[in-house]
């Protein structure tokens, strides 16, 4: 394969411009305020227990997804590295959540 042959397939899709990082960093900075007012107001008390921490994990998500998309380009880049990305987070999520599991809710169940 040509030099050129390969420049013309790394070009088949265009970046973002520096308007589009711009704007996805405004973004994240916004969900970042967002997340410490929901952090405070639970902890002064103007926020109901118990609704704080769904939302802060929501926002964490949405955030993280921004990032994977846009700064580590797996939105133009080959399926496959996505899938390569998703699969050991989907496996460390799993395991995660069983620790979780065994060491915080199965001991509180009576034998």
């Amino acid at each position: 394969m040509s030099s050129e042959s390969r420049e013309v397939m790394h070009d088949q899709h265009t970046h973002p411009t520096a308007k589009t990082y711009i704007g996805i960093g405004i973004i994240l900075a916004v969900l970042t305020a967002i997340e410490f007012a929901l952090y405070y107001f639970e902890v002064w008390g103007w926020l109901a227990r118990g609704i704080a921490m769904p939302s802060l994990v929501f926002l964490s998500t949405i955030k993280f997804i921004l990032v994977v998309m846009f700064y580590m380009h797996l939105k133009f880049d080959s399926r496959v590295y996505t899938g390569v990305f998703l699969f050991p987070l989907a496996l460390g999520t799993l395991v995660i959540i069983s620790l979780i599991i065994l060491y915080r809710l199965l001991p509180h169940i009576p034998v």
